[in-house]
């Protein structure tokens, strides 16, 4: 009798532990890794050693313009734009501007910027000119997404926009999603703090030879008012944070994993980040 009780609690215990041990690698997986297809990645900048250099696989390092400096963001460290000369120049690559064409798009970022209602236009991420290209800036108290492909199949473009506020952290995602080479409907999407805010009609981008800028217009872009042509202009005053450009297009629980717990980065670092955001908008 004593015996068969023996065994029936170190069964028991097996299989206490066994579950233990599943529900421990469910919480603790990279979950969010698994999920993305990281075969599509175009760039990632997460600033974190203070540096413009992409944390890929694509190696698509920046160009620091001015100096920009490091500073704590919502993931580790952040770069700081001083608003007038400070910005990233990205080099040109297959996977962002001179291949092509693109069906699918991602383009995201945390930014915080210092005075959304300056009289200019302050760009976050640019790529493209004035025929093809992608957008994302503030202006007017909004924060705007862009995108045009004004040759091949004469997509003028479409500029998606919601209200922010000054000295608050956000998480901005523009989505092209499996377009074609044809204005459809509802294939151009903003996304702020992981919600949907507006689709409009798009369609795919084709390659696009200006240069691409974060913080700034490295070279060409169109605005929702038209304007927009030039270089080195429309610089971004304040914190940008964790840019992500992938050729495919995030469903939104990707979309959400951004903004929650952001990527696993190559460092393997798990951050909660939504319970931080919200912090800090509570004391504004």
């Amino acid at each position: 009798m004593f015996c068969t009780f023996k065994k029936f609690r170190n069964h028991n215990f097996i299989l206490l532990f066994c579950s233990i041990f599943l529900v421990s690698l469910f919480i603790f997986s990279p979950s969010i890794e698994a999920q993305r297809d990281e075969a599509t990645v175009a760039g990632i900048w997460t600033f974190d050693d203070g540096s413009a250099n992409d944390t890929s696989n694509q190696s698509l390092n920046g160009v620091v313009v001015g100096k920009p400096k490091a500073e704590k963001g919502i993931v580790n460290d952040a770069l700081r734009f001083n608003g007038t000369s400070d910005g990233i120049q990205i080099p040109d690559s297959n996977r962002i501007n001179t291949g092509g064409p693109f069906p699918k798009r991602t383009v995201a970022a945390y930014f915080n910027c210092d005075d959304v209602n300056k009289n200019q236009k302050q760009v976050i991420f640019e790529e493209g000119g004035r025929t093809r290209g992608l957008v994302v800036y503030v202006f007017d108290g909004k924060i705007y997404g862009g995108a045009w492909n004004r040759a091949e199949y004469n997509w003028q473009g479409e500029w998606l926009s919601t209200d922010i506020k000054s000295k608050n952290w956000y998480h901005v995602a523009v989505v092209i999603r499996d377009a074609a080479g044809k204005v459809e409907k509802d294939k151009f999407e903003l996304w702020l703090d992981g919600k949907l805010i507006d689709t409009a009609d798009g369609g795919q981008l084709h390659a696009h030879g200006d240069n691409n800028g974060i913080g700034f217009v490295n070279q060409n872009v169109v605005y929702h008012d038209d304007g927009g042509a030039g270089t080195n202009i429309d610089w971004f005053g304040g914190l940008i944070d964790e840019v992500v450009i992938y050729s495919s297009s995030f469903t939104e629980k990707e979309i959400l994993e951004l903004t929650e717990a952001l990527t696993v980065e190559p460092q393997g670092k798990f951050t909660t980040t939504w319970a931080k955001l919200k912090e800090h908008r509570s004391l504004h």
